[in-house]
């Protein structure tokens, strides 16, 4: 198979390279690539051609004042361990890494140097987000709109709650505004001037949530690494951690643990470091369907529910509707540059009869998406609105229709009619109901119902049938 010794061996070489969980890259004394592995590869986003026999320069860019680590050890002779560094591929993609890097000496001549790499780009993505969050804008009470008076009851608890250091659990549905209130609480609070940390515990897996909340400190194939979690990033501030019940229940016990004794342990530490950061959870569901169904711990709840807030759903609150349009309405006009005044009667009565699964945020979101397909007018119509909205409220109309049916057909109180006006009764529900599944196109309805267009624009006439909007 192999022609020589030599061609075997290097063969073999190519897969134990490829094979090391570990990005490898060697130049010459020339600064070109003659080594680049397949994990180098993957961390870099970059194909072997692109590389090979190239020197870095070509290929690579680094920050104004930045050097390559592998050009800086040919140069120097002296090896560079544990260094971060980050640069850009040539598709500019950014790529952050922790280098071992050392020079290749023969007979006392430099040639070349060799770099073993670790991928931590989306580690220190991550922890970038964070500290940039400490200087995003946040909310106040100022925020939180609505005269309901369980909302202002909710208010009235958490201005309360503000000015104590003990955690907070903020219960509510999605789209209620949880974050509007952890960032109020936090910005009344004597910690107000210090870090408001906010972390979305579902939306990273268990190993790097565990490594983002408590920090690192270990030895890692000859690195040392040493990262503060968002705890210790938090300190004399607050830390606002979303839905809580989303973390596994060994990162529960973590938690409870961190909440009892006001200390955290890095992983791979065995030191203990006092922590002074105020918790703020929020969760998405009734906490007790989440203990009993295992989705949140006992001791857990318990520990962080000395003060409970409990946001009511917008279907809850129905009369804070035209408050929360006029808002939303006022705020896009100045977004999209128009005029709207608001919505048609039509619009406005589906608004009310609508269950808003989303709440709030589905308000807006509904509000956004009609600035967004309107051209002209200055009042939303019904044909302006989200499809997806347009879908789900005709669904919840169909239903209402079929349950008025089925009263009609099958109350055994009703007078009966002659045979006459009972069958024009039921013409006029099934064609009603087939106008509406077909979202009022007369041709798809006539063709579905096996009839004419003519002759069913003439029942439409005769029975008198007009669209809802």
């Amino acid at each position: 198979m192999f022609v020589n010794g030599m061609q075997e061996l290097v063969y073999l070489y190519e897969n134990v390279l490829d094979s090391i969980d570990a990005g490898v890259h060697v130049i010459n004394s020339a600064g070109k690539t003659i080594i680049y592995n397949k994990k180098m590869r993957v961390i870099e986003g970059m194909d072997v051609e692109d590389v090979l026999d190239k020197t870095l320069l070509e290929v690579f860019e680094f920050n104004y004042g930045e050097e390559s680590t592998l050009l800086n050890v040919l140069r120097t002779g002296r090896p560079a361990l544990n260094v971060k560094q980050t640069y850009f591929n040539v598709k500019g993609s950014e790529i952050t890494t922790i280098n071992n890097t050392y020079p290749v000496i023969h007979e006392g001549a430099i040639i070349g140097a060799m770099e073993i790499a670790r991928d931590i780009t989306k580690l220190e993505k991550l922890i970038r987000e964070n500290r940039t969050k400490k200087d995003e804008p946040t909310y106040t009470f100022s925020h939180i709109i609505g005269k309901n008076l369980r909302l202002k009851e909710v208010l009235e608890n958490s201005r309360r709650a503000a000015k104590t250091t003990s955690p907070v659990l903020i219960v509510g549905e999605t789209g209620t505004g949880k974050e509007l209130f952890a960032h109020s609480i936090h910005n009344s609070s004597p910690r107000a001037k210090n870090s408001l940390i906010n972390q979305n515990c579902s939306a990273l897996p268990d190993t790097v949530m565990e490594e983002l909340l408590f920090g690192v400190n270990k030895e890692d194939s000859g690195e040392t690494i040493d990262n503060p979690g968002l705890f210790e990033q938090a300190e004399s501030g607050t830390l606002i951690l979303d839905e809580i019940n989303s973390l596994s229940p060994t990162l529960q016990t973590k938690l409870l643990r961190v909440l009892r004794e006001r200390k955290v342990r890095r992983l791979g530490s065995t030191v203990d470091r006092p922590i002074d950061c105020r918790m703020v959870c929020t969760i998405n569901e009734d906490p007790i369907d989440a203990i009993s169904e295992g989705r949140l711990k006992k001791e857990l709840y318990y520990q962080l529910s000395v003060v409970s807030i409990f946001i009511p759903p917008l279907r809850e609150r129905m009369e804070d509707l035209e408050t929360l349009l006029a808002f939303f309405i006022e705020k896009y006009n100045g977004l999209f540059g128009m005029a709207v005044q608001g919505l048609e009667d039509s619009v406005y009565e589906r608004f009310k009869n609508y269950e808003w699964p989303g709440n709030v945020r589905e308000l807006e979101h509904v509000i956004e998406g009609a600035f967004n397909l309107m051209d002209s007018g200055s009042r939303i119509s019904y044909n302006q609105l989200p499809v997806h909205f347009r879908q789900r409220t005709q669904l919840s109309n169909e239903l209402e229709l079929i349950n008025t049916a089925e009263d009609f057909l099958f109350d055994g109180d009703r007078e009966i009619k002659p045979l006459e006006d009972y069958i024009a009764e039921a013409e006029t529900y099934y064609i009603q109901k087939a106008l509406l599944h077909h979202d009022y196109n007369v041709t798809k309805t006539a063709k579905a119902l096996g009839m004419s267009r003519q002759n069913l624009q003439y029942r439409i006439k005769k029975f008198d049938i007009e669209r809802p909007d």
